[in-house]
């Protein structure tokens, strides 16, 4: 039976229109998300790497704690979850066990890169691309092996930065020709390359928003006039929470107070209902034994 989280992604993937996806580090983030009444939530490897293990987005996260946090994060909602399986940890047939595993911990769509180990961030300098063939070749082995053919794949594109605009729109093209459900076009430079990208790579397209980046922050409705399907915003709820704890730990060491951050917390009752606290109260009501 086919969850219906991957139906829903179907219905997004072919609805015209943008769709706005925030990305989630946790499943405590996811939550916060799809009750704030998004319709879909990206899993971000950055953000799992950052998070989860407090290192750099440098392909250090392994398989197996990507499906982890991939199940907490589906556990937690309702709504589709987008999950960066980077390289697919290895070639063609760890791309395999890769979808395999991702499928069966709930995700609506596995997103599968074209950078060479040990990957770095989209953003940054230095990176390296597979080759076209060995990178159409991992997509066409996550789309031949999902389990569920519901389970949306999303090919992500990195050559712009390497070889160029021309062998980025090759790729797309090829990606999608190879069973790919959308591309995931990785670091363009302007609103006029995105445009250029959408003629040339008339697929369903998303765009990726992260901070302090190569990519100018562009408004989703330019995306949407564009024809791209999606726009991730991977990193932005991670960055905000860190700067605020930040500061709240400078006030904490320097006044030995939190006191006037209370205004800026979410209250012990608004945690409690993102997180379900009565549902399991009343479990306990109906199942432990009273004395």
């Amino acid at each position: 039976m086919t969850d219906p989280r991957r139906e829903k992604f179907r219905t997004l993937l072919g609805r015209p229109g943008i769709t706005l996806v925030p990305g989630a580090h946790d499943a405590l983030t996811a939550r916060l998300i799809e009750a704030k009444g998004f319709e879909a939530v990206y899993m971000s490897g950055a953000g799992t790497a950052n998070a989860l293990t407090g290192l750099p987005d440098n392909g250090l996260v392994t398989a197996s704690e990507t499906v982890v946090n991939a199940r907490y994060l589906a556990d937690a909602v309702s709504i589709p979850l987008i999950v960066d399986a980077d390289t697919g940890y290895g070639n063609a047939v760890n791309v395999v066990r890769t979808v395999r595993d991702l499928d069966r911990a709930g995700a609506a769509c596995v997103q599968i890169e074209d950078q060479l180990s040990p990957k770095r961030c989209g953003h940054l300098p230095g990176k390296q691309v597979v080759s076209r063939a060995e990178f159409t070749g991992k997509i066409r082995a996550a789309a031949d092996h999902r389990p569920d053919p519901a389970l949306a794949i999303m090919a992500r594109t990195d050559a712009r930065a390497t070889h160029g605009f021309e062998e980025a729109v090759a790729r797309g093209n090829e990606a999608l020709a190879a069973g790919a459900d959308l591309v995931f076009i990785e670091a363009l430079e302007s609103p006029a390359e995105f445009a250029a990208y959408a003629r040339r790579c008339p697929g369903p397209l998303l765009a990726n928003m992260t901070e302090f980046g190569k990519t100018p922050l562009i408004p989703a409705r330019e995306f949407g006039q564009m024809g791209y399907r999606f726009v991730i915003f991977p990193a932005s709820a991670l960055r905000v929470m860190l700067r605020a704890a930040s500061d709240l730990l400078d006030e904490i060491r320097e006044k030995g107070t939190q006191a006037a951050f209370l205004d800026r917390m979410m209250t012990r009752q608004e945690l409690y209902e993102l997180i379900g606290y009565d549902a399991y109260h009343r479990i306990e009501a109906r199942y432990l034994p009273r004395e």
